[in-house]
């Protein structure tokens, strides 16, 4: 996939998770830290509904959009939800969470995308 399909798709993430007013969104460029990915969008949710109907926004705007998910995790319990896209993964969690896991600063690699 070529870099370009991976913004097209990071684009589609963010507006659907603006949306649905997801908060502190954060896209990393991630290429040359993994193989796994190239971008990767953080975002947190207010309540575990909020962040399965993120979920399942970002899910529903994909698909409608040619992109299917290759796997997404999490849902059931809604703390912390991974969508995977291919060259764009989207972890949606509850802020304490969030706090817990430090993903950006995993992840981080210079400057956030957005």
């Amino acid at each position: 996939m070529s870099m370009d399909k991976a913004q097209e798709i990071r684009e589609l993430v963010i507006r659907a998770l603006d949306d649905l007013k997801g908060a502190d969104l954060l896209s990393l460029d991630v290429r040359e830290k993994t193989s796994v990915t190239d971008i990767m969008v953080i975002c947190s949710g207010t309540s575990s509904r909020h962040v399965k109907s993120l979920t399942d926004n970002v899910i529903q705007k994909a698909k409608a959009a040619g992109v299917r998910p290759l796997g997404v995790e999490g849902e059931a319990a809604a703390e912390w939800s991974l969508i995977d896209l291919g060259h764009v993964v989207v972890h949606i969690m509850l802020p304490e969470v969030r706090d817990f896991y430090q993903l950006e600063r995993l992840w981080s690699v210079g400057e956030a995308a957005r």
